[in-house]
């Protein structure tokens, strides 16, 4: 590397190499609060379409068992938004990704 090289870099140091992890510039970190309240938004408007659906469906048919499958859905938003609020964000994140489609394969596996 010559003088006209090192001048020409980013890098206070004259070097031009990319930083560990493979990207050229720092990707945009949310804050504890910020992942609490993004997870708060998503669990609440889960829990929202959970209730549609179970109205939607009760309409069609009415049934314990699609009480008891959307009721578990609604509950365990409940209780995403619980731990959420209790800064358990990736725990709340994966039981919600991982509840939602049980609930979802219930409905399409159990229900007539």
């Amino acid at each position: 590397m010559d003088i006209a090289d090192a001048a020409d870099s980013d890098q206070p140091d004259g070097s031009d190499q990319v930083p560990p992890g493979g990207e050229s510039e720092p990707r945009a970190r949310l804050t504890p609060r910020q992942a609490r309240v993004v997870r708060v938004v998503l669990a609440s408007v889960m829990m929202a379409v959970m209730a549609v659906l179970l109205v939607l469906r009760l309409a069609s048919r009415g049934s314990v068992l699609v009480v008891g499958v959307y009721g578990a859905a609604l509950v365990l938003c409940g209780v995403v938004i619980e731990l959420a609020r209790n800064g358990r964000t990736r725990l709340g994140s994966w039981l919600l990704g991982i509840g939602l489609a049980a609930a979802l394969a219930a409905d399409w596996l159990l229900l007539p």
